[in-house]
């Protein structure tokens, strides 16, 4: 009988000939549909991989159906797409694929004369955390690894060695300027505890900053070292892709390598945003110029409310100086809003000082914000003028230095990758991947803070980067887990943080399935000089049908990041309150608050503390 459609019997001899000669005359033949999503997908594959094929659309040809009868008789296959490669069946969508991972596409395309071997089984643009952890473990599961990292200097001149920017710009000087404030308020909690020291105690900025780079330069030199013995091949080198498979590399004296790999991962991180003002980039800083800054900042407009914003001008007071953040809308955006607005009062009543509803950006050709320079110096002086979002009032300050932090743009604009066809948000510049963090150009993955929709957090970028080589080049199938992951917002009172905001959970199970137990609380330590009572405050999140599971869990007080560590452990594996209300707490300690929580929201009950 004919295909349906057909009236008429085919030569099935002629056609048999006919499929047999398009397999033997072309290196690589896709028998395809024109609308089937899964034959564009490996169209995709084959062209990233810049090799030709010939794709014969079986639903536009006349004797389609017929053609795909014959396919099924000779490979037992029914469904497009159908490859073949130098005459070798590979199969469908999944098996061609499966093939590229494993490497016999790759060797089935070699057996061709002009195929030639790449440089390196790897290459990772960026050095920072996520780059280096990937970098290490595909090298140590056997594979020729080479890392590019090139830091383009800030608009003042600012750049950093190897380890991105939570070694040099991030985390780790961020938290030990934290320290320094604290250990301020340390000083003034010792004479309630009987210290006595007659000499005005005072900060030095240049001491502070030159043993915080001199660490940071120690762990500079530690990332060479470690690439060296892994047998890395580190170049200090700007990257960017000029075809499939290839990269340009310039350093810093203008010279060009060219280098080729199999696989590449994008790990290039993400740089602080501009407010595009006059005035922003010749005298304003950002958090990649502050940590390094030779001389004291003195009186201080942070621009933003950004964790970055709240924790840099709540170190900044602590160490003893004037600063008011200027906030557009809301604080801490993302996180959930009662803590952000109990961190947002607990800074002003220890002397920061916030504006609301000032934007500083231009609409049309009104500016709205803008910095002009009255003199210069070390620090000089800086004349802000903002115009509030609410109504005419005009707001005119002069400050020594404006720190923005108003956001992060993802460093993929200008590393061709629009030469080689990967797809990115266009709005943000974050690249989009799938759950094994590839993108849409199948040899080309991307880890850390330019993933589009994921957590933009260094132990993430580490996580995903090490569990993708396993997957490479061991063997592995783990994926990363971007669920319920811990963080910290290290501002004067730390705010530590797993699962769900309230709002967001409210938003996904409904207020009437979750039941919230919160607390205040005073931390032992400070009940002697007497500050800070019913500042701190606990709260859980949980879900009524789910045996009361935790979803959210939330803690503002000191320490709060090694408090959050380990709860997030036991949110892992699935955390109750009937859990937590089980566990012998540790006394005295902030921690314990969460095993005898007994008062919920709902029941408007008081949870003022009157003791520890």
């Amino acid at each position: 009988m004919p295909p349906p459609g057909q009236t008429q019997l085919p030569d099935w001899d002629g056609l048999k000939l006919r499929v047999r000669t398009l397999i033997a005359s072309h290196r690589v033949m896709i028998f395809s549909k024109s609308y089937c999503p899964y034959c564009n997908k490996v169209k995709e594959l084959f062209r990233s991989m810049h090799v030709e094929y010939y794709a014969l659309e079986l639903d536009v040809t006349a004797d389609g159906p017929s053609i795909q009868q014959v396919l099924a008789e000779l490979t037992n296959q029914r469904t497009v797409p159908n490859v073949f490669v130098n005459g070798t069946h590979i199969g469908g969508c999944d098996s061609t694929y499966q093939a590229y991972q494993d490497g016999s596409l790759q060797k089935l395309l070699g057996d061709c004369k002009d195929a030639e071997p790449y440089d390196y089984d790897l290459i990772i643009i960026g050095g920072g955390s996520g780059g280096l952890a990937c970098s290490k473990e595909a090298a140590a599961l056997g594979k020729k690894v080479m890392v590019l990292d090139y830091v383009v200097p800030t608009p003042l001149g600012t750049s950093w060695g190897l380890g991105g920017t939570c070694v040099n710009v991030g985390c780790i000087p961020k938290k030990l300027m934290h320290q320094a404030a604290l250990l301020g308020q340390a000083l003034q909690d010792s004479r309630k505890y009987g210290w006595q020291y007659e000499e005005q105690v005072k900060h030095n900025w240049e001491v502070m900053v030159e043993a915080i780079q001199n660490y940071i330069g120690s762990l500079n030199w530690g990332y060479r070292v470690s690439l060296r013995e892994k047998s890395v091949t580190y170049l200090n080198s700007y990257a960017e892709f000029i075809e499939p498979h290839k990269i340009k590399a310039t350093n810093r004296k203008g010279q060009v390598t060219y280098h080729t790999a199999e696989t590449f991962v994008l790990a290039t991180g993400e740089r602080p945003r501009y407010l595009g003002i006059p005035g922003d980039k010749e005298y304003c800083i950002t958090s990649d110029d502050l940590f390094s800054l030779p001389y004291c900042p003195g009186k201080t407009l942070v621009v933003g409310a950004s964790y970055v914003a709240l924790e840099c001008a709540g170190f900044l007071a602590g160490l003893g100086l004037d600063v008011t953040v200027m906030v557009r809308s809301i604080l801490l955006r993302g996180f959930d809003q009662e803590m952000a607005e109990k961190i947002g009062a607990h800074m002003e009543t220890h002397g920061v000082k916030f504006i609301r509803k000032f934007v500083p950006v231009i609409l049309s050709l009104q500016i709205f914000i803008q910095v002009e320079q009255l003199e210069e110096g070390m620090p000089g002086r800086l004349k802000v003028t903002a115009k509030s979002t609410e109504g005419p009032e005009i707001f005119v300050e002069e400050y020594n230095t404006v720190l923005i932090a108003i956001g992060r743009d993802a460093c993929t604009r200008n590393i061709g990758l629009e030469t080689i066809g990967v797809k990115i948000n266009e709005k943000n510049g974050k690249v989009p991947v799938n759950d094994e963090e590839q993108t849409n150009v199948p040899y080309v993955y991307a880890i850390g803070d330019i993933l589009d929709g994921k957590l933009e957090l260094t132990p993430v970028a580490i996580q995903a980067g090490k569990l993708l080589a396993r997957r490479l080049y061991g063997g592995s199938s783990t994926k990363c887990d971007y669920i319920n992951v811990p963080t910290t917002v290290f501002t004067p009172l730390e705010y530590g943080t797993c699962g769900l905001a309230e709002e967001r959970a409210i938003e996904e199970y409904g207020k009437q399935n979750l039941e919230v137990y919160h607390s205040l609380f005073w931390p032992l330590e400070w009940t002697v000089p007497g500050r800070d009572n019913n500042t701190c405050y606990a709260k859980i999140i949980c879900s009524k049908h789910d045996n009361n599971r935790v979803i959210g869990f939330h803690v503002l007080g000191p320490n709060a990041g090694e408090v959050t560590q380990g709860f997030a452990a036991a949110i892992k594996c699935g955390l109750t309150k009937e859990l937590l209300d089980e566990t012998i707490g540790i006394h005295p300690t902030c921690g314990e608050v969460f095993t005898t929580m007994d008062i919920t929201k709902s029941s408007g009950q008081d949870i003022t503390q009157r003791g520890c």
